[in-house]
């Protein structure tokens, strides 16, 4: 990492450590908590849209897949919590492997278009199967235990998943700075030219496919866990267009911005809550202005902005 790279990870940490000290309540807390579980399925997003260059619509359903694996396996199979875990993960990175060849041999809206049918199939089967998913009322999750210990207080959550997102953009930045990510920036610019220069576009484009998958699915079960309860709207699209528009806003191809996207537009709900059913109207309307305005996002623009009048 770079010297810039580890004063924001510095400043991350500062602020994850003194925020539950001058919060002041449990309702702040968990505003907190959804911050940070969004920026992590961000920071995993941004791999794939922002530094590879690959749209996808429909992340949300590899969510749903982790948080109903932590949902439908402990309570009708009987498994522990973090197997039901480990095994959303491994069947979002299985899927993902699976039909991400097919997927990304597709172009622009082509592509946008195959990402958004694969979310709304998950979404849909999610909804249907209401025998082990309970459909459209949901299904209770168990609490998330090991070696019975178990997760019951928002201050254990918080501490829990504050450390998660410190380790993910320490993970994310050190990425970046690999050959990974530095074929990732390649194929983004051009994937003719990556060839040329001996990138295997193909399997990049499914490996970083699948690491956005895998991180969505994990953080989906932690949501579920989380929340104790898991509803179809974890897997619609809308949350995938919040996803993208969180991406999008904080910066594509931006560590740092991942996550004030995340901050900035979890914190927009709780700002609208007085004007029920504006939320879909302000997600547009933002997206719509940034891409106008800040088309490199605003942690990019600032930093560039910044940059030039130091």
């Amino acid at each position: 990492m770079n010297k810039v790279s580890s004063l924001g990870l510095a400043v991350t940490i500062a602020v994850l450590v003194a925020l539950p000290f001058i919060l002041p309540n449990a309702y702040y807390l968990d505003v907190a908590i959804r911050m940070a579980i969004n920026a992590i399925i961000v920071l995993s997003l941004n791999m794939l849209v922002g530094f590879a260059g690959q749209i996808s619509l429909g992340h949300a359903g590899f969510i749903g897949i982790g948080a109903y694996a932590s949902a439908v396996l402990p309570t009708h199979f009987g498994w522990p919590p973090i197997a039901a875990l480990l095994a959303g993960a491994a069947m979002s990175g299985i899927l993902a492997a699976l039909i991400a060849r097919p997927i990304f041999n597709l172009r622009g809206h082509y592509l946008a278009m195959a990402t958004l049918g694969l979310g709304i199939i998950l979404s849909m089967v999610v909804r249907n199967e209401t025998v082990l998913t309970g459909g459209p009322d949901g299904i209770a999750v168990p609490a998330l235990g090991l070696f019975g210990f178990e997760m019951t207080s928002e201050k254990q959550w918080y501490w829990l998943i504050a450390a998660m997102l410190v380790v993910s953009v320490w993970a994310t930045l050190n990425l970046v700075d690999s050959p990974f990510g530095r074929a990732l920036r390649a194929l983004h610019g051009s994937e003719v030219a990556s060839q040329v220069v001996g990138v295997a576009v193909a399997r990049y484009k499914v490996a970083v496919f699948v690491l956005s998958a895998v991180g969505a699915s994990v953080m989906g079960s932690v949501t579920a866990h989380y929340v104790g309860f898991v509803t179809p709207n974890i897997a619609d699209f809308f949350h995938s267009i919040e996803l993208v528009t969180m991406v999008v806003v904080g910066g594509m191809a931006s560590v740092f911005g991942s996550v004030v996207g995340a901050v900035l537009l979890t914190a927009l709900p709780q700002a609208l809550a007085k004007f029920e059913g504006w939320e879909t109207v302000a997600f547009g309307a933002i997206l719509m202005l940034t891409m106008i305005f800040l088309p490199k996002g605003l942690v990019p623009t600032l930093a560039a902005r910044w940059g030039r009048e130091g």
